[in-house]
């Protein structure tokens, strides 16, 4: 009977590998001019002023997917539409090799990529599987051990209970967790002041295509306890007051390349709804079907699905968190996927006495780069479970979140800054921040520091240009304090459009007349760096 059983399983096995997993991406978005010039049709108002801000332009990466071409790819023999991404214009299909091969006839279809790196162009020979090598924790080997210990450590080292003295506790900012489920968030005592405050904007499940979160494993409840969580003289996340949005994107029973496409999915839906921050515990590196898996080679930042969504998300102004990885001590011990963008902020694990753990994954990635970014605590960190209790858990799972709460609380105390300034300034004030290496790199953040350095920075940055007059009527004229030899102007109305846009000389008057009367951002590009602000026209 054994044997039997283990011979359909066997069976089950090869029949789930006869069918392949693919991107394939369209030529254009025929619809794309229509949107752009209806914004609020694709983003919701907070996404525009978050562009506004930063001075980002829409492009046609913001356009949604032409929907009649997903249509006839999930119409086609044979094929499934699993997911899809507006940013990447690709959907993510199932199907035999031949099914998919013949999606390349249809004329909107640009090119195809399988996950099976074998069958792409150039593509590697399929690793064998190592029958005696252990499945890897996708959720970074955590390890809970129920007590009642104090959060302090965790905050304190990294200064964030002084932001938190200041009234700089994330308010005002909007944060999206990504993970594999959120039980007990919607009953628990942990998270009552988030329920209470209605802190929790909403969530959705991308793997059962369902508006519940509160389902699934229970591993993005302990991380969100790390950021969100309140028990008095229990536990105190290091962003209490901010506002989260929770998306399941992870597929506890199984590992396969569509979960990248699930949490690309919800990066671009977070995007849409205006978040600034976004957390992901979790990491790729090994496949259920080796032909899938990355290798070394692979962590360059511009390999993967989702870490090329990681940096068009950073493109759109946000900042992605993601925990580096607890494989350090393993055969392969470097960062995964999509922690080898090169902007996100991958987050290594130290202990109480700050000092790295050995199952902290390392860098550099493939191409040269310090990785992770930024350290913070990872064994011994006091979480709230889908249970209510206290615990204590281990992994670069929880050393993200907690440093993510903290970039979103530093971040609430200058809403106004960019995403690379916030970033700019947080590495600056890490304990290695002048001599980085691929174990810690830039270090132990201090957000003390940092604070102090932006108020620094804004108290007496000089200005390399003046815009006069502001109110204006009719022109404005832009003159520079430094010797420039390249400058440009842009300015966007409301719904973030482009109005005005053009190379400019010192003291040029700019016509404006013709623009109707409103609040109007600029942005002032001199020797290629930036500055924004506002213009108001009478």
């Amino acid at each position: 009977m054994k044997k039997k059983l283990l011979f359909i399983v066997l069976l089950l096995s090869l029949k789930s590998f006869s069918q392949e997993d693919a991107w394939i991406y369209f030529s254009d978005k025929p619809s794309a001019q229509s949107y752009i010039d209806n914004p609020l049709n694709m983003l919701s108002q907070r996404a525009i002023n978050r562009r506004i801000t930063q001075g980002i332009s829409l492009n046609v990466q913001d356009v949604p997917i032409h929907q009649p071409y997903v249509n006839q790819v999930d119409a086609a023999t044979g094929i499934t539409v699993k997911a899809k991404s507006k940013w990447l214009n690709a959907v993510h299909v199932r199907g035999t090799q031949s099914n998919i091969a013949a999606l390349s006839s249809l004329g909107f279809v640009s090119s195809i990529r399988y996950a099976n790196h074998s069958l792409n162009p150039g593509g590697r020979i399929a690793p064998v599987a190592n029958r005696n090598t252990q499945k890897v924790n996708k959720f970074m080997d955590t390890q809970v051990n129920y007590n009642y210990g104090s959060s302090a450590t965790q905050v304190q080292m990294l200064k964030a209970d002084w932001l938190h003295q200041q009234n700089y506790t994330g308010e005002g900012k909007i944060v999206a967790i990504m993970d594999a489920g959120f039980p007990g968030v919607n009953t628990e005592a942990p998270f009552r002041r988030l329920r209470d405050n209605n802190l929790i904007l909403g969530g959705y499940d991308f793997v059962h295509r369902a508006n519940n979160p509160y389902t699934g494993f229970h591993h993005g409840t302990q991380v969100l306890s790390n950021m969100g969580g309140f028990v008095d003289n229990q536990l105190v996340g290091t962003s209490p007051d901010a506002k989260y949005y929770l998306f399941i994107t992870e597929d506890i029973d199984s590992e396969n390349p569509v979960e990248e496409s699930y949490w690309v999915e919800a990066l671009e839906m977070a995007d849409s709804l205006g978040v600034d921050i976004v957390n992901t515990s979790l990491g790729y590196f090994e496949y259920d079907n080796p032909a899938y898996s990355y290798t070394y080679n692979d962590l360059n930042g511009q390999k993967s699905f989702a870490s090329r969504a990681a940096d068009i998300a950073f493109s759109k102004g946000m900042i992605c968190v993601t925990s580096a990885g607890n494989s350090g001590n393993s055969a392969n011990p470097h960062i995964g996927v999509p922690a080898d963008a090169a902007t996100n902020l991958a987050v290594g694990a130290v202990n109480s006495e700050e000092v790295k753990t050995g199952f902290s994954s390392i860098g550099p990635t493939f191409d040269g780069r310090i990785k992770p970014d930024l350290m913070a605590m990872g064994i011994n960190v006091t979480v709230a479970t889908e249970n209510g209790t206290i615990a204590s858990a281990a992994g670069t799972s929880f050393a993200g979140p907690i440093l993510a709460g903290a970039v979103t609380s530093f971040w609430s105390a200058f809403p106004s800054k960019s995403n690379a300034e916030i970033i700019r300034l947080v590495k600056a004030s890490a304990d290695r921040y002048t001599n980085p290496n691929n174990n810690y790199g830039y270090g132990i953040p201090d957000f003390k520091l940092a604070f102090n350095n932006a108020l620094s920075d804004s108290q007496f940055y000089e200005k390399e240009f003046i815009l006069y007059p502001n109110p204006a009527k009719n022109q404005i004229i832009v003159s520079f304090t430094h010797l420039v030899s390249d400058c440009e102007i842009s300015l966007y109305n409301i719904l973030g459009q482009t109005v005005l846009k053009k190379k400019i000389k010192d003291n040029q008057s700019i016509d404006i007349d013709n623009l109707n009367a409103g609040i109007y951002t600029y942005k002032i590009t001199l020797d290629h760096k930036s500055e924004t602000g506002k213009l108001i026209k009478k």
